[in-house]
């Protein structure tokens, strides 16, 4: 496997999701609950992970996977998150993304298409 190299991240980046980490929306401590402490399958998420210029909800930086939440505010920024799967993608990192609705009425729809996402091999 090639080795991918460590990007430095901003110290603003870092402190912006610390910032996140203290305000997280309903959806996401929701999914967190089942995602800490690798509850799904032993595969370890963390949340608000800052990746190079970005911070992302949820990321498995072992299985290459970022688990994102959106809410109605990104319905709005369609350009901007396809730009930024593009860049994440770049550093071989899978986006999936789900609404707050998904997470509220379909939480193990959710969580079964983590976890496959997550097992899926290259």
């Amino acid at each position: 496997m090639p080795r991918i190299r460590k990007q430095r991240v901003a110290r603003e980046t870092i402190a912006n999701a610390h910032a996140l980490r203290r305000q997280q929306t309903p959806a996401e401590k929701i999914l967190r609950r089942r995602l800490r402490d690798e509850q799904l399958s032993g595969f370890k998420f963390r949340r608000q992970l800052a990746l190079a210029k970005f911070i992302v909800d949820f990321g498995c930086t072992s299985r290459k996977v970022i688990v994102e939440i959106d809410g109605d505010t990104h319905a709005e920024q369609r350009e901007y998150n396809a730009n930024r799967t593009r860049e994440l993608a770049k550093e071989r990192y899978r986006v999936i993304r789900f609404t707050n609705s998904d997470v509220h009425r379909n939480l193990t729809g959710v969580l079964d298409a983590i976890r496959k996402e997550c097992q899926r091999t290259e």
